[in-house]
C-alpha cells in the first residue's frame, strides 16, 4: 500500500504548485482523501478534505479561495492545486486516504 507525493518545491510569493498522491494497494474510491501540512514547529493540520466521488471539498480557512483539491478515481490520484501562495504556506505537504499517510512533499514559498 503506497500514498505517494509529487509536485512539491520552491516558489516565489503569489505562485503555483500542483501536487499530486498517487494510490496504490487498496481501492482509492471508496474512501475520502486529504491533504495536511506541517511547518516547523507547528502541528500537522487539515488543509482540505474530498469526499470518495470528489462531490463534496472543504478547506481550512486560511487556504479557501487559493487551493482546490480534486481527484481521478481512474487513474488513483488525488490533486491539490495551490494559486497565490504565501510564505506561510510553506510546509510539508502529505496525502491522507483511509489510514495510510503519504512520505510528504516539501512546498517552500520564498522570494
Amino acid at each position: 500500500v503506497q500514498l505517494v507525493e509529487s509536485g512539491g518545491g520552491l516558489v516565489q510569493p503569489g505562485g503555483s504548485l500542483r501536487l499530486s498522491c498517487a494510490a496504490s494497494g487498496f481501492t482509492f474510491s471508496r474512501y475520502a482523501m486529504s491533504w495536511y501540512r506541517q511547518a516547523p514547529g507547528k502541528e500537522r493540520e487539515l488543509v482540505a478534505a474530498i469526499t470518495s466521488a470528489g462531490d463534496s471539498t472543504n478547506y481550512a480557512d486560511s487556504v479557501k479561495g487559493r487551493f482546490t483539491i480534486s481527484r481521478d478515481n481512474a487513474k488513483n490520484t488525488g490533486y491539490l492545486q495551490m494559486n497565490s501562495l504565501k510564505p506561510e504556506d510553506t510546509a510539508v505537504y502529505y496525502c491522507h486516504a483511509r489510514y495510510y499517510w503519504g512520505q510528504g512533499t516539501q512546498v517552500t514559498v520564498s522570494s
